[in-house]
Parts: C-alpha cells; structure tokens; sequence
C-alpha cells in the first residue's frame, strides 16, 4: 500500500514540476545583452556618493565643508575635505574632497548627516579596474567632469 501511494505522490510532483517547467518556457525572456544594451536602474539605487550642485551657483557644489561626512564615516573612507573662502563669499567652497571607494560599505550615513545636502549617490552601477588606486574618487574633480 505505501508503494501505491509513493507512486502516486511521485507523479502528482512530476506533474507540478513540469507545470512550473512549462510556464517558465511561455514567459518572455528578461536576459539583457550587456555590453549593447543596459539595465534600468532603479532611482533607489546607491552608487559611490557625489557631489549636488548649488541652486544658485550651478557651477559649484553645496559642499559647505564642515567635515560631518568624515567624522561620521564609519569606515573612514572619507579621507579627506578641504575647501578654501573665496573672494566675497561668505562660506568655504569645497577645493579637494577624497573617497576611498574600496572601503566605503555604502551605508548612507554621509548622506544622511549632511547639514547642506551637498550628497547623494551617484547612478554608477559598473566601475571596474584592476587598479585599487582607479577607487579614490575625488568628487570634486568629479563633479567639474559631470559639468
């Protein structure tokens, strides 16, 4: 008797299986040939962290310089933020600001504390190099490249 019934829940599996087997075969197919075409990012995504640019001055970025970012980097990959006062302005503007990419855990807690939002995560979703040094991004120089 237990063989009958070892049968029979054999085949009601087999049955599903290919149930599930045939269903995959009819859906449309979601492979993406990489190199030519690219993948949606979603808009939640977080890349390396960037630089904002300021709603007045376009050209230059919110970056206040007040350091929150790098204390509060838990893996101190923020090595360094330095700015300078320009002629007539009233705060520092950013000159140097280095991310080590390599350590950085992507926690968000530069973002977060930013007093400014001079901050948010870059859209870059594929850096590669067989250089560890290709990974201190500084963002400054970055952001005059996104100009």
């Amino acid at each position: 008797m237990t063989s009958v019934a070892d049968i029979v829940k054999g085949a009601i599996s087999l049955v599903s299986g290919m149930c599930v087997t045939t269903k995959a075969f009819f859906s449309p197919v979601v492979t993406v040939q990489y190199p030519r075409e690219t993948v949606n990012i979603s808009p939640r995504f977080r890349g390396h962290t960037k630089l904002v640019a300021d709603e007045e001055k376009p050209e230059r970025t919110k970056c206040i310089v007040c350091g929150m970012c790098e204390r509060n980097c838990p893996s101190k990959s923020i090595k360094r933020v330095s700015g300078e006062k320009m002629e007539g302005e009233k705060k520092k503007t950013a000159t140097e600001y280095i991310l080590n990419f390599t350590t950085c855990s992507q926690c968000g807690l530069c973002v977060e504390t930013c007093p400014v939002g001079a901050l948010a995560f870059s859209a870059e979703y594929n850096p590669a190099s067989y250089c560890k040094e290709d990974f201190y991004y500084d963002l400054v120089k970055e952001f005059e490249k996104r100009r």
